[in-house]
């Protein structure tokens, strides 16, 4: 049965838009928390998750398995993610000193802030941030990465080469500074 472009089976009659409610709805933290580890800031996964939502609704129609849904899921949060990666690069923001500010935590910055390699993610372009996160931290295959980013196998493989060996320079420049 078809509903509202996605294939159920027959004994699950609801429709295109109750399905892709339920579905969201088990994938809604996870996506959050992908966001999160791209991005490394709490706020902008909230922006990009509601964003890739919106962009998931949208498109609902394209995705013909619900089997498939998380993975089709995954690359549209990585895409918004991405692309908020890419306006980072043009947008330039300048601290605006302010009266007393309530600092709240960010979960996500905190996490990597803590974590060397975390903070070493700073250094990468989107398109390979997204590999190590999907590889690294979700442990996918490079196949169910290349799926989910619409891309071979090969490109994956080589983002990730390069990533790694972008990392490992900026931790080894680290650790010299340290030493220091």
């Amino acid at each position: 049965m078809q509903t509202g472009g996605l294939v159920v089976p027959r004994e699950q009659s609801e429709s295109g838009e109750a399905l892709f409610a339920r579905l969201s709805d088990r994938q809604i933290d996870r996506c959050y928390s992908l966001a999160g580890y791209l991005l490394g800031d709490a706020t902008e996964a909230q922006d990009a998750t509601q964003e890739a939502m919106a962009r998931a609704w949208r498109a609902r129609g394209s995705l013909r398995d619900s089997d498939a849904f998380e993975g089709w899921l995954d690359r549209i949060v990585v895409n918004a993610c991405m692309d908020r990666m890419r306006k980072r690069k043009l947008i330039r923001f300048v601290e605006i000193e302010a009266g007393e500010e309530v600092q709240a935590g960010d979960p996500f910055r905190d996490l990597l802030a803590k974590d060397e390699l975390g903070r070493a993610l700073d250094v990468l372009p989107p398109e390979q941030r997204a590999v190590v996160v999907l590889r690294y931290w979700r442990d996918l295959t490079v196949d169910e990465i290349a799926r989910r980013l619409g891309c071979p196998s090969g490109t994956v493989k080589s983002r990730l080469h390069a990533a790694i060996a972008a990392l490992r320079l900026r931790m080894e420049r680290d650790a010299r500074e340290v030493k220091r």
